[in-house]
């Protein structure tokens, strides 16, 4: 099983109360929150800076952006995320089919399986 221990992820969510409930619940599996980003171009900006080993992204953000360059950006780099929505995953952009797809509501465990499967070597 692959472990979160230590692991720096970036969370793409532009709702502040999901944004640190989810810092909490990635925290509470002994990830590192780098930053937090709430709009494509902070998540871009932030992607570059930090680096980060997993990315979060939510699916819708704010001034109905969503969050697809990011997941450009991130299969570009091969850095692996995972994009929780709360609509048909089918429904989301291809480029999202290589990442990890996590249908909301979800649960920590959820939350910290889709994770491990992100993180696992290919």
């Amino acid at each position: 099983m692959t472990s979160l221990q230590d692991v720096h992820v970036l969370v793409v969510e532009n709702d502040e109360l999901n944004a640190m409930l989810l810092q909490l619940q990635l925290e509470g599996e002994g990830m590192h929150v780098a930053g937090v980003a709430p709009s494509v171009a902070d998540a871009l900006r932030l992607v570059e800076e930090l680096q980060p080993q997993v990315v979060f992204l939510d699916y819708w953000l704010a001034r109905n952006e969503n969050s697809t360059p990011v997941a450009e950006r991130l299969v570009a780099l091969g850095t692996p995320f995972l994009v929780a929505t709360g609509m048909d995953i089918s429904q989301l952009p291809a480029v999202f089919n290589a990442g990890i797809k996590l249908r909301k509501p979800y649960t920590g465990a959820d939350l910290g399986a889709a994770l491990r499967r992100a993180l696992a070597p290919a």
